[in-house]
């Protein structure tokens, strides 16, 4: 069973940095697409959001509100799928979720990693 291991998270000032890491070791076969969504303080988890995801194709999708601040890529040789987060907004404060989606539409979560963005 593919796990997710997600890195990265913290606290950051207004207007700082972060990148998350998600690590899929020894997945191998085509997806969907991989990627983040995010549960903000108080929302249950079929209120999570997508943040951004690269789909199979290398298609990249962001959310609105986080279009020209987050940067979504992978490394395929490391299995690993990164959101580097800039401009960070007190807003932005939530559980980031590593997404992967695979072609039959299953979906794998990771454990989730905590950013908080102090107003």
């Amino acid at each position: 069973q593919v796990q997710l291991v997600e890195s990265g998270g913290g606290l950051v000032q207004p207007g700082g940095s972060l990148r998350l890491s998600c690590a899929a070791p020894g997945f191998t076969l085509d997806y969907y697409a991989i990627g983040w969504f995010r549960q903000a303080p108080g929302k249950q988890r079929d209120q999570r959001e997508l943040v951004a995801n690269l789909t199979g194709d290398a298609n990249a999708h962001y959310a609105d509100f986080v279009k020209g601040r987050f940067t979504v890529s992978t490394d395929a040789a490391k299995n690993t799928v990164y959101l580097q987060m800039d401009g960070l907004k007190p807003e932005d404060t939530a559980v980031y979720y590593c997404n992967l989606t695979l072609l039959g539409g299953f979906r794998i979560w990771g454990s989730g990693t905590l950013v908080t963005v102090p107003s």
